[in-house]
Formats: structure tokens, C-alpha cells, sequence
């Protein structure tokens, strides 16, 4: 199933309790993590002008996990090298990072038809390292 802009978005089940929704098999949770990986590099490439070096995403049980590597730029790994440098580079990821949970979050609720209940993000700017993690309202993967 699509939404207008071509997102896709799990179909809920025609089982007797409305609330009841499928689980993504191994195929499926493969093919949305690829989506999301690929969704994930354009946004920061259209945001900071820079895309990730290396985007993984993990979909798995009630946990969406997105980490990224190699995604300061040239001046920001100037300062980063400097103990005061270091924190202003956190300070102001963290800033990207709480702007792209308020972008995306919508995103990813949408095409997994969940609701995020917990997340948390971290920068880890000195090794030029980056996660985010959202807890969903139900499992979302088989085998779980």
C-alpha cells in the first residue's frame, strides 16, 4: 500500500481485533530498512549538504535503530580535535539530531503504522559517530 508521496506503509490485519496489526517478515523488515537507510542519507544530504559516510538501520522486535559514521564536516573535525572544540561540535549535532526526530519521527510512524513511545539519540562527535533509537508501541518483526 502507498501514500501519496510513495511511502509505504504496512497494512494493518483483517483479522477480528482491528487493533491486531501484521508483523514484517525477514523479507519486508530487509526492504524497509533499505528504504529507511537510503531516506535517511538523502535527508542529511539535503539538510547539512553532507551525507553520511556509512548508514545502518536496524529494524527489530519494538526498536528502530539508526546509527551513522563520517558525518562531520571538514571544519567540525578542526575543532572537534580540541577539548572545547569537542563539545561545541555534541552541542551542536545534538541540535541536528533533536531536528531530525521532530522531521522524521511522522515518517517512520506513518510507514510502520506504530507510534513512537521512547527515543533517544546520541554523538558521539570525537569518534565521529551518531545513533538514534525509537522504541515503537508494539513489534513491529516476526520472530521476536
Amino acid at each position: 500500500m502507498a501514500d501519496k508521496k510513495g511511502s509505504k506503509t504496512i497494512p494493518q490485519h483483517s483479522a477480528i481485533n482491528d487493533d491486531e496489526q501484521i508483523k514484517l517478515n525477514e523479507q519486508q523488515r530487509r526492504r524497509i530498512q533499505h528504504t529507511f537507510k537510503l531516506y535517511m542519507e538523502k535527508y542529511f544530504k539535503e539538510k547539512m549538504g553532507k551525507g553520511v559516510d556509512y548508514t545502518k538501520v536496524i529494524l527489530w522486535g519494538d526498536m528502530l535503530i539508526i546509527r551513522g559514521e563520517g558525518f562531520l564536516t571538514e571544519p567540525e573535525k578542526y575543532i572537534v580535535a580540541t577539548e572545547s572544540g569537542k563539545d561545541v561540535v555534541n552541542a551542536a549535532r545534538r541540535q541536528v539530531a533533536r531536528q531530525h526526530s521532530i522531521d522524521n519521527q511522522a515518517y517512520f510512524e506513518q510507514t510502520l503504522n506504530a507510534r513512537v513511545i521512547h527515543q533517544m539519540y546520541d554523538i558521539e562527535a570525537e569518534n565521529d559517530f551518531w545513533m538514534h533509537v525509537m522504541v515503537f508501541d508494539r513489534v513491529l518483526t516476526e520472530g521476536v
